[in-house]
């Protein structure tokens, strides 16, 4: 008796070890997915994507894409993946309001391309302009009443913003309110910032453009820029070319595209808004899960193995 007593701890000890054994000899949990559970803290982050095909006539389910994700340079787990085709969007529409006269001809075709979005889709009208963006119309899922919100731009020079990012990060913190998903900014404005003075070396190194940017991708927002010129920026070629530049800076970063037809003023914004409706129709959401959660930029690379796939995505995001 006295033997078993002074066996007993060492066969418990014993039964934990192969209890422990068994569970460590077990597979990894898996999660929905399909994927391998996350390791260590972190944190949910969604970018937008734009998911195009070399042949346009080919179209591939989600599932049959195969993506990965990785942030500074370490693979990242995807979480989800929301889009393409027909899924609702929140989208504002941002005009500034001292573009040139012929973009008054232009306001019809954008309130159809805003009745056409998918259903539920989420729609914000706004005009920048001197002081701070007016809002038409705050965000709705009554397409009808957005598109008639629409106004041609008063055209005055007086009424213009000096610098259109500004009230671009003020549009984009309304966004907050916002459900998660496909999110994007449209802006039609010449992209030039002369608050600090018209200097033709480098607008695109604008600070407010910067915190655009950042806002932007903090929000996971791709915006999309129609370029028209107003009486200023047209009269000057270079300034125009620069503030190009800017826009071409802001959509890249962003995971969005910029539309331009020269230095001047489009003949018509026909082919930029067929161009944008198939852009956004290709356009998704993906949630990954960041293991990286000190503050700061952090670069993103999003790959596909599936041939074909040509994927736009925004640059990174300040944390």
């Amino acid at each position: 008796m006295k033997t078993l007593q002074r066996l007993h701890p060492i066969l418990c000890l014993v039964g934990l070890l192969l209890m422990s054994g068994a569970a460590y000899g077990q597979p990894p949990t898996q999660n929905v997915d399909g994927g391998s559970p996350p390791r260590g803290p972190g944190k949910p982050v969604t970018i937008p994507l734009t998911i195009r095909m070399s042949s346009e006539e080919e179209i591939l389910e989600l599932t049959n894409i195969d993506l990965t994700v990785s942030e500074d340079g370490e693979p990242q787990q995807i979480l989800s993946i929301r889009g393409v085709t027909n899924s609702p969007i929140t989208l504002a529409v941002l005009i500034q309001d001292d573009l040139v006269p012929s973009v008054a001809n232009e306001i019809k075709p954008l309130a159809e391309f805003i009745r056409k979005l998918p259903k539920g889709s989420r729609v914000m009208i706004g005009y920048l302009r001197t002081g701070s963006l007016q809002v038409k119309q705050k965000f709705t899922t009554e397409l009808e009443k957005a598109a008639k919100s629409l106004r041609p731009p008063s055209g005055f020079a007086n009424n213009g913003p000096y610098n259109p990012y500004v009230e671009v990060v003020e549009a984009l913190r309304k966004f907050d309110a916002q459900p998660q998903g496909r999110r994007a900014i449209l802006l039609v404005s010449d992209g030039l910032d002369i608050s600090r003075g018209v200097d033709s070396s480098g607008p695109t190194q604008s600070v407010d453009l910067q915190r655009a940017v950042n806002e932007s991708q903090r929000r996971g927002v791709a915006i999309y820029g129609f370029y028209s010129p107003t009486f200023a920026s047209a009269a000057n070629r270079s300034l125009a070319g620069n503030a190009q530049g800017s826009l071409l800076r802001l959509s890249n970063e962003t995971g969005g595209l910029a539309f331009f037809q020269g230095t001047g003023a489009p003949v018509s914004f026909e082919p930029f808004i067929r161009e944008l409706d198939v852009s956004l129709q290709k356009q998704a959401a993906l949630t990954f899960l960041s293991t990286h959660l000190n503050k700061g930029f952090h670069k993103i690379e999003v790959k596909s193995a599936t041939p074909g796939v040509r994927i736009a995505f925004p640059s990174g995001y300040v944390r």
